[in-house]
């Protein structure tokens, strides 16, 4: 269901990855703005189960979505979706296929979403969303190839003395054992990283 929301924040994180023909692009823009619902999720709520497929695509207004996997009864949190950034399980939502992962409130969330006909419609139709959406995949392959070479080449201290230079909104916002599971490392050597990094 629509609700009169203020899109403001919504509307400038698409006019930042639209592309540099922005005036041209307006009646463009609010259209991509009117395709898209309001919803809220409240703490704990998912957007998505692991093995359902996913009904959205998403811009987090406000909030934390965290991404997770259960491996051997132990929750792996994948990836964090900040305010301000768009997050979905994007193969479950564009194959209609069951996602691998859930997709999980940390805290009260206020989502806009879409949902798979209107995404490809103005995927196909509106050229500000066709640049919104190259411009920002473009964008996630390098932080997706960067966070998988951090992995393999540097040390628990150097990820997360990265963490802190790159995101640091992601240390104040988040709880320790989420973030020692998002960089590969225990909760325990977490602790003793935050108390000699400081």
């Amino acid at each position: 269901m629509k609700t009169q929301k203020d899109h403001t924040a919504f509307l400038a994180y698409l006019r930042q990855f639209a592309g540099d023909n922005i005036l041209q692009s307006e009646p463009e823009l609010d259209e991509i703005v009117d395709r898209f619902s309001v919803v809220t999720l409240k703490k704990n709520q998912l957007l998505v189960a692991e093995n359902q497929v996913c009904p959205y695509f998403c811009y987090v207004e406000s909030g934390i979505l965290q991404h997770a996997i259960v491996v051997e009864a132990e929750e792996k949190t994948t990836y964090l979706a900040l305010r301000n950034s768009v997050t979905s399980s994007l193969n479950s939502f564009l194959n209609k296929i069951p996602s691998r992962k859930n997709i999980k409130a940390l805290v009260d969330c206020q989502l806009w979403v879409i949902d798979l006909e209107n995404f490809k419609d103005l995927l196909m139709n509106n050229k500000a969303f066709h640049q919104f959406y190259y411009n920002l995949i473009e964008r996630q392959i390098m932080l997706i190839d960067d966070y998988r070479i951090d992995l393999l080449t540097l040390t628990p201290e150097e990820r997360y003395k990265k963490l802190l230079a790159t995101e640091p909104k992601l240390l104040q916002e988040v709880p320790l054992h989420y973030l020692a599971s998002f960089l590969g490392i225990s909760t325990r050597h977490m602790s003793r990283i935050r108390k000699n990094i400081g």
